[in-house]
């Protein structure tokens, strides 16, 4: 094992997890970093008291400027827990950001004129603040995009694990 290992947990340390173990510690860092980001650009956009998930969900159902399904926003997100979801949706329906419709007998959510001036005022501030502070860090669009989908693929490889964990 080397010597100067930056973790979060070293006891989770072993001769074959190391690398995995670093690999966890920057994702825990990059998460809150992320996290304190948007609230901090959706405060500067004009909205104030949204938690990240509120956030993503908001973002996800502008998307493409489809209404969306509770469950399409669970699978797109892979959030698995719904209530987390349903509690946020409504939260964003009580702030006038999203409205929804019912169709047959299920909830179709879009969002509202607010809520898509939100959206753009975020993507904005994001420019503003975020993309262009990306370019002094010398990452290629194609290597940003490697990691991305680098990211994706352990995504999954935790899903997996996820699965194989529940039926011990």
């Amino acid at each position: 094992m080397p010597d100067k290992v930056i973790v979060a947990s070293s006891h989770l340390l072993s001769e074959k997890g190391t690398c995995l173990s670093e690999f966890e510690f920057g994702m825990i860092i990059a998460n809150s970093a992320f996290h304190r980001w948007m609230m901090h650009c959706a405060k500067t956009s004009g909205v104030v008291d949204l938690a990240p998930l509120d956030i993503l969900i908001v973002h996800h159902i502008n998307h493409r400027e489809r209404s969306k399904r509770l469950s399409d926003i669970c699978f797109v997100l892979n959030v698995e827990d719904v209530h987390t979801v349903n509690y946020s949706v409504k939260k964003l329906l009580k702030r006038h950001l999203v409205q929804g419709e019912k169709v047959g007998k299920e909830m179709f959510y879009k969002t509202s004129e607010e809520g898509r001036a939100f959206c753009k005022r975020y993507r904005e501030v994001r420019e503003d603040c975020l993309v262009d502070s990306l370019k002094s860090f010398n990452f290629s669009p194609d290597k940003l995009t490697e990691i991305a989908e680098n990211l994706r693929a352990l995504s999954g490889l935790y899903d997996q694990a996820s699965r194989e964990a529940a039926s011990l």
